[in-house]
């Protein structure tokens, strides 16, 4: 069962009871031990049910479960694999109730969660309830309540801040929901007031093995004490030198606190890397050096010293994106030439940037040399605000007792339903277990809510019903698009986006998604529909609301395309747990990465919250050096742009820290000219295959 491990994995894997904290480097394994260590505690004799295996991230998960499945066969299926969110969904729904939650109490997303906190603050600023939202977040990551939040708080922006929060908690309250803090926020307080609901779960699960530790928050930390009990059957799989989210409440305080927490703790190292070659671990090592260590490691390979990372120079970022496109063509033309000796596909490249709008000025040169890409970390189309609305919609036509979906649709255009209106409704529904659609309905209603209140809410219910019946039976492409386009018309809602945009151009761009997504819709439901060049396409006809039905499947589009032959573009941060054949790092200039600091340093001597900072730029530096397999290239702008002003680029301090040899390459134009001819005869050769 443990064969092909090596003595630090085998170490980590037989630690079958008390505490264990794993130190997995980059690229060390650290799935392979968790999933053979699940293997072992079956083979043990631990029942499959009383295991679980918790990650940050469903494709995580998904690829832990399908590891295990092979490695122990149906028995894996007994395990709980999920996502922290996940389990405290399971949690909530089934002992939720203690809280006063009913087991169908509904999850806020993003948007729906600024559109409550909009309302909470009196506002119609997104910007400024999405910066409430991330202070709310945040609060809630570090165990605060409003009441505390608002007790601590620093100035006055933060005191009004927390009252919001407040506020906002009552809406949830009201509205029989939560968002994806209280997701674990919420099991805390349950496993904290309610020991028998405590008991219970301590009982259920005995063993626990947690994934990227070192991205959990203090919130995640407390519960997980909770879950482990006395008995502490704990194994904290993370890695210090790639903790990136402290933006977002993660804290390396939880690796501090693990040897105090946990008295009895193991702690094995995971250093030997199956991913890089030795030049690439040698500039991550070197980059990585500088920040302090809780548990001091070294990454060392077998794969061989590789090709030298190479650092690039150019003029700016337009320059920059054209040396892009020719080292990933000259890489392209090499084929069977370099070390790795392999063809290379246009998914063995990805190229990373410290901001998502670094992506443009490179999208830009890749389309102009016809190279295919995707964006990652960017935002999904399905994210957009608009797509969501039109998606409430179809998603309360297909089930009514989306309480989320009733919320958003009711006031997205607004229809002179107020928050008043929604809050009496809502505790109505609660006290009566009813969803709100139901409670619309119900002959009681009148009791608790003013007759023009009742009308506007009938008013609505009838449309809704009616939008129902008549998806239903609308069949094939040119129906669909028909009823979709006098639905739009009838809500208004190129007129409610002209009226949410200052700008003309932003709305007119806003609704030529909503016409991009209509016509999505449209072509589902089958029947004849023309493609980009002109051909009829036929497939079975399905109704708009069938079709409707698939909605949720929406956001995983991207997930089911990850395996497709194109050049990744991605974020820094999205790129984490990845790994490619060919990486180039771009824009590693002081300004961007690190990312310029809120406050100026003075006379040279950096603030604690300054350290931090750079601590947690120069592990996103790391990460970003540790998703190359055979090749590294980073690259920097003598000019880019700040604002409408071009400045003088400075190459990150990063670079000199990689300690590099000279490696600065100059810019050949006979190599960029060969893989520009290699490419040519390419394309002339398969043009003449499909000629034939």
């Amino acid at each position: 069962m443990s064969s092909g491990l090596n003595p630090a994995q085998l170490e980590a894997v037989h630690i079958l009871q008390g505490p264990c904290l794993v130190l997995a480097g980059a690229g060390s394994g650290k799935t392979r031990v968790i999933t053979h260590k699940l293997a072992l505690l079956i083979q043990s004799g631990v029942d499959p049910s009383a295991i679980a295996a918790i990650t940050f991230t469903n494709k995580a998960a998904a690829e832990m479960r399908e590891r295990a499945k092979k490695l122990i066969g149906k028995a894996a299926q007994k395990v709980t694999v999920c996502t922290f969110h996940a389990l405290g969904v399971r949690i909530l729904r089934q002992d939720g109730a203690a809280l006063g939650l009913k087991p169908q109490f509904s999850i806020l997303d993003s948007d729906d969660v600024t559109s409550l906190l909009k309302d909470a603050g009196g506002t119609t600023d997104a910007a400024t309830a999405r910066q409430w939202q991330w202070a709310i977040s945040l609060w809630k990551n570090m165990g605060l309540s409003a009441a505390m939040a608002e007790a601590q708080a620093q100035d006055d922006n933060e005191r009004i801040t927390a009252r919001i929060m407040a506020r906002y908690e009552e809406r949830l309250t009201a509205y029989q929901s939560v968002d994806f803090d209280d997701l674990i926020g919420l099991p805390l307080k349950l496993f904290q007031n309610h020991p028998e609901v405590r008991d219970k779960w301590q009982g259920q699960i005995s063993h626990w093995l947690v994934d990227e530790y070192q991205d959990t928050n203090a919130t995640q930390y407390e519960l997980l004490k909770l879950l482990a009990g006395e008995r502490q059957c704990l194994t904290a799989v993370g890695d210090d030198d790639q903790s990136i989210y402290g933006w977002r409440g993660a804290t390396l305080d939880n690796l501090k606190r693990l040897p105090t927490d946990f008295p009895r703790l193991r702690v094995v190292k995971l250093e030997q890397n199956y991913r890089s070659t030795r030049a690439i671990l040698r500039a991550a090592n070197n980059v990585i050096r500088p920040n302090p260590k809780l548990f001091p490691k070294t990454l060392f390979s077998e794969l061989g010293e590789g090709e030298p990372v190479r650092v690039v120079d150019a003029d700016g970022e337009e320059h920059e994106a054209e040396r892009v496109v020719a080292r990933i063509q000259s890489l392209r033309a090499s084929d069977g030439v370099t070390s790795t000796a392999m063809p290379h596909e246009w998914r063995d490249f990805c190229v990373m940037y410290r901001a998502n709008h670094q992506s443009r000025v490179l999208e830009k040169a890749l389309r102009k040399a016809a190279i295919p890409y995707k964006v990652s970390g960017g935002q999904s189309f399905f994210d957009r605000a608009e797509i969501r609305d039109l998606c409430a919609w179809l998603r309360l036509w297909v089930n009514n007792d989306d309480d989320p979906a009733f919320l958003r649709a009711i006031t997205t255009p607004k229809r002179g339903v107020g928050h008043q209106t929604l809050q009496q409704l809502g505790q109505f529904a609660n006290q009566y277990k009813l969803s709100l659609f139901e409670a619309l309905f119900s002959h009681s209603l009148g009791s608790v809510l003013n007759a023009r209140a009742v009308a506007s809410l009938h008013e609505f219910g009838r449309s809704i019903n009616d939008l129902q019946y008549r998806a239903r039976h609308t069949e094939g492409a040119q129906d669909a698009m028909r009823f979709l386009m006098d639905w739009l018309k009838e809500l208004g809602y190129e007129q409610h986006l002209h009226d949410q945009e200052d700008s003309d151009k932003l709305a007119a761009a806003r609704w030529g998604h909503v016409l991009d997504f209509c016509e999505w819709m449209a072509q589902r439901c089958g029947g004849e529909v023309d493609d980009a060049a002109g051909v009829s396409l036929v497939s079975e006809r399905k109704n708009l609301l069938e079709v409707a039905q698939t909605i949720s499947l929406l956001s995983t589009l991207s997930e089911r395309d990850s395996d497709q032959n194109v050049v990744t573009l991605s974020t820094l941060h999205a790129a984490k747990g990845l790994e490619w054949p060919h990486v180039m790092l771009v824009g590693v200039n002081e300004g961007l990465l690190p990312f310029r600091h809120d406050t100026p340093v003075v006379e040279g001597v950096l603030t604690e919250s300054q350290a931090i900072h750079l601590q947690e730029e120069r592990r996103l530096m790391y990460v970003g050096i540790t998703r190359a397999q055979h090749t590294l290239a980073v690259s920097w702008a003598r000019k880019r742009k700040k604002g409408r002003d071009m400045v003088v680029g400075v190459p990150s301090r990063f670079i000199a820290e990689m300690g590099l040899d000279d490696t600065t390459v100059k810019e050949d134009p006979r190599a960029k000219l060969r893989a520009l001819r290699a490419e040519f005869a390419a394309k002339a050769s398969l043009q003449a295959a499909q000629d034939i």
